[in-house]
Protein backbone atom coordinates (compact mmCIF):
# COMPACT_ATOMS: atom_id res chain seq x y z
CA UNK A 1 0.00 0.00 0.00
CA UNK A 2 1.20 3.51 -0.80
CA UNK A 3 0.49 5.25 2.51
CA UNK A 4 1.19 8.67 1.08
CA UNK A 5 -1.74 8.45 -1.37
CA UNK A 6 -5.28 9.13 -0.11
CA UNK A 7 -7.96 6.60 -0.96
CA UNK A 8 -11.64 5.98 -0.38
CA UNK A 9 -12.83 4.65 2.98
CA UNK A 10 -13.82 1.29 1.42
CA UNK A 11 -10.40 0.80 -0.13
CA UNK A 12 -8.77 1.84 3.13
CA UNK A 13 -10.81 -0.73 5.04
CA UNK A 14 -10.00 -3.51 2.58
CA UNK A 15 -6.31 -2.69 2.85
CA UNK A 16 -6.44 -2.77 6.63
CA UNK A 17 -4.33 -5.87 7.09
CA UNK A 18 -1.86 -4.87 4.36
CA UNK A 19 -1.15 -1.58 6.07
CA UNK A 20 2.30 -1.29 7.71
CA UNK A 21 2.88 1.70 9.96
CA UNK A 22 6.66 1.62 9.52
CA UNK A 23 6.38 2.07 5.73
CA UNK A 24 4.42 5.33 5.81
CA UNK A 25 6.16 8.18 3.96
CA UNK A 26 5.94 10.73 6.76
CA UNK A 27 7.94 13.41 4.95
CA UNK A 28 5.37 13.47 2.14
CA UNK A 29 2.42 13.51 4.56
CA UNK A 30 3.94 16.29 6.69
CA UNK A 31 4.59 18.32 3.54
CA UNK A 32 0.96 18.01 2.42
CA UNK A 33 -0.40 18.95 5.87
CA UNK A 34 2.08 21.81 6.17
CA UNK A 35 0.86 23.32 2.88
CA UNK A 36 -2.73 23.31 4.09
CA UNK A 37 -1.72 24.76 7.47
CA UNK A 38 0.13 27.51 5.63
CA UNK A 39 -3.05 28.37 3.74
CA UNK A 40 -4.97 28.50 7.04
CA UNK A 41 -2.40 30.85 8.58
CA UNK A 42 -2.41 33.11 5.51
CA UNK A 43 -6.22 33.30 5.53
CA UNK A 44 -6.21 34.07 9.27
CA UNK A 45 -3.61 36.80 8.74
CA UNK A 46 -5.85 38.42 6.12
CA UNK A 47 -8.91 38.18 8.37
CA UNK A 48 -10.82 35.78 6.07
CA UNK A 49 -12.77 33.90 8.72
CA UNK A 50 -14.98 31.92 6.36
CA UNK A 51 -11.96 30.69 4.39
CA UNK A 52 -10.22 29.73 7.66
CA UNK A 53 -13.22 27.60 8.67
CA UNK A 54 -13.38 25.96 5.26
CA UNK A 55 -9.67 25.08 5.26
CA UNK A 56 -9.84 23.84 8.85
CA UNK A 57 -12.69 21.53 7.85
CA UNK A 58 -10.69 20.18 4.91
CA UNK A 59 -7.68 19.46 7.11
CA UNK A 60 -9.76 17.82 9.86
CA UNK A 61 -11.25 15.43 7.26
CA UNK A 62 -8.04 14.72 5.36
CA UNK A 63 -6.38 11.30 5.41
CA UNK A 64 -2.99 12.93 5.87
CA UNK A 65 -4.14 14.89 8.89
CA UNK A 66 -5.61 11.81 10.54
CA UNK A 67 -2.38 9.89 10.04
CA UNK A 68 -0.35 12.69 11.64
CA UNK A 69 -2.79 12.92 14.55
CA UNK A 70 -2.40 9.21 15.34
CA UNK A 71 1.37 9.49 14.93
CA UNK A 72 1.52 12.29 17.49
CA UNK A 73 -0.45 10.26 20.04
CA UNK A 74 1.70 7.15 19.72
CA UNK A 75 4.92 9.20 19.70
CA UNK A 76 4.14 11.19 22.84
CA UNK A 77 5.31 10.28 26.30
CA UNK A 78 2.51 8.25 27.86
CA UNK A 79 1.64 6.42 24.64
CA UNK A 80 1.20 3.23 26.67
CA UNK A 81 -1.06 4.90 29.25
CA UNK A 82 -4.69 4.07 28.57
CA UNK A 83 -7.75 6.15 29.35
CA UNK A 84 -11.02 4.92 30.84
CA UNK A 85 -11.55 2.46 27.95
CA UNK A 86 -8.21 0.69 28.59
CA UNK A 87 -7.27 0.91 24.88
CA UNK A 88 -3.72 1.45 23.60
CA UNK A 89 -2.44 1.31 20.02
CA UNK A 90 0.58 -0.96 19.73
CA UNK A 91 0.02 -2.62 16.34
CA UNK A 92 -0.23 -1.33 12.78
CA UNK A 93 -3.79 -2.60 12.46
CA UNK A 94 -4.98 -0.85 15.65
CA UNK A 95 -3.37 2.41 14.53
CA UNK A 96 -4.89 2.12 11.08
CA UNK A 97 -8.34 1.48 12.52
CA UNK A 98 -7.86 4.63 14.59
CA UNK A 99 -7.06 6.61 11.42
CA UNK A 100 -10.29 5.37 9.82
CA UNK A 101 -12.30 6.05 12.95
CA UNK A 102 -11.15 9.69 13.07
CA UNK A 103 -13.03 10.21 9.80
CA UNK A 104 -16.41 9.35 11.36
CA UNK A 105 -18.87 12.24 11.56
CA UNK A 106 -20.32 11.11 14.90
CA UNK A 107 -17.99 11.75 17.80
CA UNK A 108 -18.57 11.75 21.53
CA UNK A 109 -15.67 12.31 23.90
CA UNK A 110 -15.31 9.85 26.77
CA UNK A 111 -14.62 11.00 30.34
CA UNK A 112 -11.05 11.59 31.43
CA UNK A 113 -9.35 9.21 33.82
CA UNK A 114 -8.51 11.30 36.90
CA UNK A 115 -5.11 10.74 38.53
CA UNK A 116 -3.10 12.88 40.93
CA UNK A 117 0.57 13.78 40.75
CA UNK A 118 2.70 15.50 43.37
CA UNK A 119 3.57 19.17 42.87
CA UNK A 120 6.83 20.78 44.02
CA UNK A 121 5.10 22.08 47.17
CA UNK A 122 3.92 18.58 48.09
CA UNK A 123 0.27 19.18 47.15
CA UNK A 124 -1.63 16.92 44.77
CA UNK A 125 -2.22 18.17 41.23
CA UNK A 126 -5.20 16.67 39.36
CA UNK A 127 -4.44 15.32 35.90
CA UNK A 128 -6.93 14.01 33.37
CA UNK A 129 -5.94 11.23 30.98
CA UNK A 130 -8.07 11.11 27.81
CA UNK A 131 -8.55 7.91 25.86
CA UNK A 132 -6.21 7.30 22.92
CA UNK A 133 -9.04 8.10 20.51
CA UNK A 134 -9.86 11.39 22.26
CA UNK A 135 -6.17 12.31 22.26
CA UNK A 136 -6.01 11.65 18.52
CA UNK A 137 -9.14 13.75 17.91
CA UNK A 138 -7.59 16.60 19.90
CA UNK A 139 -4.32 16.24 17.97
CA UNK A 140 -6.26 16.36 14.68
CA UNK A 141 -8.01 19.59 15.63
CA UNK A 142 -4.75 21.01 16.98
CA UNK A 143 -3.42 20.75 13.42
CA UNK A 144 -6.24 23.10 12.37
CA UNK A 145 -6.13 25.44 15.39
CA UNK A 146 -2.40 26.01 15.81
CA UNK A 147 -1.87 27.95 12.53
CA UNK A 148 -4.60 30.41 13.59
CA UNK A 149 -3.19 30.63 17.11
CA UNK A 150 0.26 31.52 15.77
CA UNK A 151 -1.27 34.43 13.86
CA UNK A 152 -3.27 35.91 16.75
CA UNK A 153 -1.01 35.17 19.74
CA UNK A 154 1.08 38.00 21.12
CA UNK A 155 4.73 38.07 20.06
CA UNK A 156 5.75 38.16 23.73
CA UNK A 157 4.09 34.81 24.47
CA UNK A 158 6.61 31.95 24.47
CA UNK A 159 4.96 28.94 26.10
CA UNK A 160 3.73 25.85 24.19
CA UNK A 161 4.48 27.36 20.79
CA UNK A 162 6.34 25.90 17.85
CA UNK A 163 10.07 26.77 17.84
CA UNK A 164 9.72 28.94 20.97
CA UNK A 165 11.20 28.02 24.32
CA UNK A 166 11.93 29.10 27.88
CA UNK A 167 15.33 30.27 26.64
CA UNK A 168 13.60 32.76 24.33
CA UNK A 169 11.58 34.10 27.27
CA UNK A 170 14.78 34.38 29.32
CA UNK A 171 16.66 36.22 26.56
CA UNK A 172 13.79 38.64 26.00
CA UNK A 173 13.71 39.44 29.72
CA UNK A 174 17.45 40.03 29.60
CA UNK A 175 16.94 42.61 26.85
CA UNK A 176 14.21 44.32 28.90
CA UNK A 177 16.17 44.49 32.17
CA UNK A 178 19.91 44.47 31.42
CA UNK A 179 20.74 48.14 30.77
CA UNK A 180 21.18 50.92 33.33
CA UNK A 181 18.08 52.66 31.95
CA UNK A 182 15.94 49.51 32.18
CA UNK A 183 12.88 49.19 34.38
CA UNK A 184 13.60 48.67 38.08
CA UNK A 185 10.33 47.07 39.15
CA UNK A 186 8.81 43.72 38.23
CA UNK A 187 5.34 42.23 38.61
CA UNK A 188 5.57 38.45 38.93
CA UNK A 189 2.23 37.10 37.78
CA UNK A 190 0.74 33.68 38.38
CA UNK A 191 -2.81 32.56 37.63
CA UNK A 192 -4.57 30.45 40.21
CA UNK A 193 -5.54 27.06 38.77
CA UNK A 194 -5.45 28.36 35.21
CA UNK A 195 -6.35 25.13 33.39
CA UNK A 196 -9.10 24.26 35.88
CA UNK A 197 -11.03 27.54 35.87
CA UNK A 198 -11.20 28.89 32.31
CA UNK A 199 -14.76 29.92 31.50
CA UNK A 200 -16.36 27.52 29.01
CA UNK A 201 -18.70 30.15 27.59
CA UNK A 202 -15.76 32.42 26.82
CA UNK A 203 -13.93 29.56 25.10
CA UNK A 204 -16.95 28.60 23.00
CA UNK A 205 -17.37 32.21 21.89
CA UNK A 206 -13.74 33.07 21.11
CA UNK A 207 -11.77 29.93 20.15
CA UNK A 208 -11.56 29.71 16.31
CA UNK A 209 -12.25 26.00 15.78
CA UNK A 210 -15.08 23.52 15.26
CA UNK A 211 -17.51 24.36 18.09
CA UNK A 212 -19.08 20.88 18.31
CA UNK A 213 -15.69 19.26 18.79
CA UNK A 214 -14.62 21.93 21.28
CA UNK A 215 -17.79 21.37 23.32
CA UNK A 216 -17.04 17.64 23.43
CA UNK A 217 -13.49 18.26 24.66
CA UNK A 218 -14.65 20.68 27.37
CA UNK A 219 -17.74 18.82 28.63
CA UNK A 220 -16.40 15.26 28.71
CA UNK A 221 -16.15 15.15 32.52
CA UNK A 222 -13.87 12.77 34.41
CA UNK A 223 -13.98 9.43 36.21
CA UNK A 224 -12.67 9.05 39.74
CA UNK A 225 -13.27 6.07 42.02
CA UNK A 226 -15.75 4.69 39.46
CA UNK A 227 -17.88 7.84 39.62
CA UNK A 228 -18.52 10.32 36.79
CA UNK A 229 -18.01 14.01 37.58
CA UNK A 230 -19.01 16.88 35.30
CA UNK A 231 -16.70 19.85 34.82
CA UNK A 232 -18.38 23.23 34.44
CA UNK A 233 -15.14 25.10 33.74
CA UNK A 234 -11.54 24.55 32.69
CA UNK A 235 -9.76 22.69 29.93
CA UNK A 236 -8.84 18.98 30.13
CA UNK A 237 -5.45 18.82 31.86
CA UNK A 238 -3.41 16.22 30.08
CA UNK A 239 -5.17 16.97 26.81
CA UNK A 240 -3.08 17.76 23.74
CA UNK A 241 -5.13 20.82 22.87
CA UNK A 242 -5.29 22.32 26.39
CA UNK A 243 -2.05 24.38 26.31
CA UNK A 244 -3.14 26.16 23.12
CA UNK A 245 -6.60 26.83 24.56
CA UNK A 246 -4.91 28.35 27.63
CA UNK A 247 -2.62 30.48 25.46
CA UNK A 248 -5.58 31.85 23.52
CA UNK A 249 -7.46 32.55 26.75
CA UNK A 250 -4.59 34.63 28.15
CA UNK A 251 -3.95 36.31 24.82
CA UNK A 252 -4.80 40.00 24.63
CA UNK A 253 -3.51 40.99 28.07
CA UNK A 254 -0.31 42.54 26.74
CA UNK A 255 -2.11 44.38 23.91
CA UNK A 256 -4.73 45.65 26.36
CA UNK A 257 -1.97 47.19 28.51
CA UNK A 258 -0.19 48.60 25.46
CA UNK A 259 -3.37 50.43 24.48
CA UNK A 260 -3.37 52.06 27.92
CA UNK A 261 0.32 52.72 28.56
CA UNK A 262 1.88 52.92 25.08
CA UNK A 263 -0.45 55.66 23.78
CA UNK A 264 0.46 59.28 23.05
CA UNK A 265 -1.83 62.33 23.18
CA UNK A 266 -2.96 61.74 19.60
CA UNK A 267 -4.05 58.18 20.34
CA UNK A 268 -1.15 56.49 18.55
CA UNK A 269 0.20 53.25 20.08
CA UNK A 270 3.90 52.57 19.73
CA UNK A 271 6.88 51.40 21.76
CA UNK A 272 8.48 54.87 21.57
CA UNK A 273 5.58 56.22 23.69
CA UNK A 274 6.30 53.63 26.42
CA UNK A 275 7.43 56.14 29.06
CA UNK A 276 6.72 53.71 31.90
CA UNK A 277 8.98 51.05 30.34
CA UNK A 278 6.14 48.56 30.49
CA UNK A 279 7.24 45.27 28.89
CA UNK A 280 5.71 41.80 28.95
CA UNK A 281 7.03 38.26 28.97
CA UNK A 282 4.45 35.47 29.05
CA UNK A 283 5.08 31.76 29.39
CA UNK A 284 1.95 29.62 29.79
CA UNK A 285 0.16 30.84 32.95
CA UNK A 286 3.22 32.66 34.34
CA UNK A 287 4.13 36.17 33.23
CA UNK A 288 6.48 39.02 34.05
CA UNK A 289 5.60 42.70 33.58
CA UNK A 290 8.31 45.33 34.03
CA UNK A 291 7.94 49.04 34.79
CA UNK A 292 10.04 51.92 36.11
CA UNK A 293 7.51 52.69 38.84
CA UNK A 294 5.95 50.50 41.51
CA UNK A 295 2.73 52.52 41.46
CA UNK A 296 2.27 51.75 37.75
CA UNK A 297 2.52 48.01 38.42
CA UNK A 298 -0.08 48.28 41.18
CA UNK A 299 -2.42 49.87 38.59
CA UNK A 300 -1.52 47.13 36.11
CA UNK A 301 -2.35 44.45 38.67
CA UNK A 302 -5.84 45.91 39.08
CA UNK A 303 -6.36 46.11 35.31
CA UNK A 304 -5.30 42.52 34.58
CA UNK A 305 -7.38 41.24 37.52
CA UNK A 306 -10.46 42.58 35.72
CA UNK A 307 -9.16 41.26 32.37
CA UNK A 308 -8.83 37.70 33.72
CA UNK A 309 -12.12 37.82 35.62
CA UNK A 310 -14.06 37.88 32.33
CA UNK A 311 -12.31 34.62 31.40
CA UNK A 312 -13.10 32.97 34.74
CA UNK A 313 -9.55 33.37 36.06
CA UNK A 314 -7.97 35.08 39.05
CA UNK A 315 -4.43 35.91 40.10
CA UNK A 316 -2.76 33.88 42.82
CA UNK A 317 -2.33 36.34 45.69
CA UNK A 318 0.61 34.51 47.23
CA UNK A 319 2.55 34.21 43.96
CA UNK A 320 1.65 37.53 42.30
CA UNK A 321 4.04 40.04 43.84
CA UNK A 322 5.82 43.28 42.92
CA UNK A 323 9.58 43.24 43.53
CA UNK A 324 12.59 45.42 42.84
CA UNK A 325 15.18 44.07 40.43
CA UNK A 326 17.78 44.59 43.16
CA UNK A 327 15.98 41.97 45.27
CA UNK A 328 15.64 39.65 42.31
CA UNK A 329 12.90 37.28 41.21
CA UNK A 330 12.60 33.69 39.96
CA UNK A 331 11.13 32.75 36.59
CA UNK A 332 11.24 29.43 34.72
CA UNK A 333 13.93 27.99 36.98
CA UNK A 334 16.25 31.01 36.85
CA UNK A 335 16.95 33.84 39.25
CA UNK A 336 17.08 37.33 37.71
CA UNK A 337 18.83 39.90 39.88
CA UNK A 338 20.93 43.03 39.48
CA UNK A 339 24.18 43.32 41.41
CA UNK A 340 25.64 46.86 41.37
CA UNK A 341 23.65 47.63 38.23
CA UNK A 342 24.61 44.41 36.38
CA UNK A 343 21.90 41.83 35.61
CA UNK A 344 22.92 38.27 36.49
CA UNK A 345 20.76 35.29 35.50
CA UNK A 346 21.55 31.96 37.12
CA UNK A 347 19.78 28.74 38.14
CA UNK A 348 17.58 29.05 41.22
CA UNK A 349 18.44 27.35 44.50
CA UNK A 350 15.30 25.23 44.16
CA UNK A 351 16.40 24.01 40.72
CA UNK A 352 19.84 23.13 42.07
CA UNK A 353 18.28 21.30 45.01
CA UNK A 354 16.06 19.25 42.68
CA UNK A 355 18.96 18.07 40.52
CA UNK A 356 20.94 17.13 43.64
CA UNK A 357 17.94 15.19 44.97
CA UNK A 358 17.57 13.43 41.62
CA UNK A 359 21.26 12.47 41.54
CA UNK A 360 21.10 11.16 45.10
CA UNK A 361 18.02 9.05 44.29
CA UNK A 362 19.69 7.52 41.23
CA UNK A 363 22.91 6.72 43.11
CA UNK A 364 20.95 5.17 45.96
CA UNK A 365 18.85 3.07 43.56
CA UNK A 366 22.00 1.78 41.83
CA UNK A 367 23.76 0.60 44.97
CA UNK A 368 23.65 -3.03 43.85
CA UNK A 369 24.09 -2.36 40.14
CA UNK A 370 27.18 -1.99 37.98
CA UNK A 371 29.17 1.17 37.39
CA UNK A 372 28.13 1.17 33.71
CA UNK A 373 24.44 1.15 34.65
CA UNK A 374 24.95 3.97 37.14
CA UNK A 375 26.73 6.10 34.52
CA UNK A 376 24.03 5.32 31.95
CA UNK A 377 21.31 6.55 34.33
CA UNK A 378 23.16 9.64 35.56
CA UNK A 379 24.41 11.02 32.24
CA UNK A 380 21.08 12.01 30.61
CA UNK A 381 19.89 13.64 33.86
CA UNK A 382 23.09 15.67 34.31
CA UNK A 383 23.37 16.58 30.64
CA UNK A 384 19.69 17.59 30.36
CA UNK A 385 19.84 19.87 33.42
CA UNK A 386 23.09 21.47 32.26
CA UNK A 387 21.83 22.00 28.70
CA UNK A 388 18.76 23.80 30.08
CA UNK A 389 20.93 26.18 32.12
CA UNK A 390 23.77 26.52 29.60
CA UNK A 391 22.51 29.89 28.31
CA UNK A 392 22.89 31.73 31.64
CA UNK A 393 25.59 32.30 34.27
CA UNK A 394 25.96 28.68 35.37
CA UNK A 395 29.68 27.89 35.37
CA UNK A 396 30.04 28.17 39.15
CA UNK A 397 26.94 26.08 39.89
CA UNK A 398 28.04 23.44 37.35
CA UNK A 399 31.29 23.08 39.31
CA UNK A 400 29.30 22.76 42.54
CA UNK A 401 27.21 20.04 40.93
CA UNK A 402 30.34 18.15 39.90
CA UNK A 403 31.61 18.31 43.49
CA UNK A 404 28.31 17.07 44.85
CA UNK A 405 28.17 14.19 42.35
CA UNK A 406 31.76 13.21 43.20
CA UNK A 407 30.85 13.01 46.92
CA UNK A 408 27.82 10.84 46.15
CA UNK A 409 29.86 8.52 43.93
CA UNK A 410 32.65 8.21 46.49
CA UNK A 411 30.12 7.18 49.14
CA UNK A 412 28.59 4.73 46.65
CA UNK A 413 31.97 3.14 45.97
CA UNK A 414 32.99 3.02 49.67
CA UNK A 415 29.71 1.41 50.64
CA UNK A 416 30.17 -1.30 48.02
CA UNK A 417 33.70 -2.07 49.26
CA UNK A 418 33.73 -1.21 52.94
CA UNK A 419 36.72 -3.50 53.57
CA UNK A 420 38.92 -2.00 50.84
CA UNK A 421 41.40 0.86 51.13
CA UNK A 422 40.78 4.31 49.67
CA UNK A 423 43.57 3.88 47.13
CA UNK A 424 42.06 0.58 45.94
CA UNK A 425 38.60 2.17 45.53
CA UNK A 426 40.11 5.10 43.71
CA UNK A 427 42.00 2.92 41.23
CA UNK A 428 38.92 0.72 40.74
CA UNK A 429 36.40 3.44 39.88
CA UNK A 430 38.23 6.73 39.23
CA UNK A 431 40.83 7.19 36.51
CA UNK A 432 43.02 9.81 34.88
CA UNK A 433 42.57 11.03 31.30
CA UNK A 434 45.28 13.37 30.02
CA UNK A 435 45.86 15.81 32.90
CA UNK A 436 42.45 15.34 34.54
CA UNK A 437 42.18 12.91 37.42
CA UNK A 438 39.27 11.40 39.35
CA UNK A 439 37.17 10.63 36.29
CA UNK A 440 34.38 8.15 37.00
CA UNK A 441 34.61 5.76 34.05
CA UNK A 442 34.78 2.21 32.77
CA UNK A 443 36.04 0.67 29.55
CA UNK A 444 32.60 1.30 28.02
CA UNK A 445 31.33 4.56 29.50
CA UNK A 446 32.34 7.78 31.21
CA UNK A 447 30.41 10.10 33.52
CA UNK A 448 29.50 13.46 32.02
CA UNK A 449 31.12 16.45 33.75
CA UNK A 450 28.63 19.26 34.35
CA UNK A 451 31.46 21.80 34.24
CA UNK A 452 32.36 20.70 30.70
CA UNK A 453 29.07 22.19 29.40
CA UNK A 454 29.87 25.28 27.31
CA UNK A 455 28.11 28.50 28.32
CA UNK A 456 26.71 30.30 25.28
CA UNK A 457 24.10 33.05 25.03
CA UNK A 458 20.84 32.07 23.41
CA UNK A 459 19.88 33.82 20.17
CA UNK A 460 16.42 35.32 20.62
CA UNK A 461 13.85 34.21 18.08
CA UNK A 462 12.60 36.80 15.59
CA UNK A 463 9.50 37.95 17.45
CA UNK A 464 7.29 38.32 14.36
CA UNK A 465 8.29 35.00 12.78
CA UNK A 466 5.43 32.57 12.12
CA UNK A 467 6.34 28.90 11.47
CA UNK A 468 3.26 28.43 9.27
CA UNK A 469 4.01 31.23 6.80
CA UNK A 470 6.23 30.25 3.88
CA UNK A 471 8.27 33.48 3.96
CA UNK A 472 9.85 32.29 7.23
CA UNK A 473 10.77 28.77 6.06
CA UNK A 474 14.40 29.67 5.36
CA UNK A 475 14.70 31.49 8.69
CA UNK A 476 13.48 28.48 10.70
CA UNK A 477 15.56 26.03 8.65
CA UNK A 478 18.68 28.07 9.37
CA UNK A 479 17.75 28.47 13.04
CA UNK A 480 17.26 24.71 13.53
CA UNK A 481 20.51 23.94 11.66
CA UNK A 482 22.51 26.34 13.84
CA UNK A 483 21.10 24.93 17.08
CA UNK A 484 23.77 22.90 18.91
CA UNK A 485 23.01 19.25 19.52
CA UNK A 486 22.36 18.20 23.10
Amino acid sequence: MNAGKPMSTKKQASANYAFRWDTVDWSLIEEKVSKLQSRIAKAAQRGKRYLVKKLQYLLSKSYYGRLLAVKRVISNKGNTTAGVDGEIWLTSSSRYRAVLRLGNKSYRAQPLKRVYIKKKNGKDRPLGIPTMYDRAMQALHMLTLDPVAEVVLDNNSFGFRKYRSTQDACEYLFKCLSTKQSAKWVLEGDIKGCFDNINHEWLMKHIPMNKKRLAQFLKSGYMHNNRLYQNGSGTPQGGIISPTLANLTLNGMAQHLREIYWRDTKGRIHRKFNKNQLNFTIYADDFIITANNKRVLEEVKTIITAFFHERGLELSQEKTVITNIGQGFNFLGWQFRKYCGKLIIKPTNDSFKRIKDKVREIVKACMGLSQDVLIKRLNPVIRGWCNYHSKVCSKEIFQKLDSYIYCQLWRWAKRRHSNKSKSWIKSRYFHMISTRDWIFKTDHSKLYFASSTPIKRHVLIKMSANPYLVQYNDYYAKRVTCRPSS
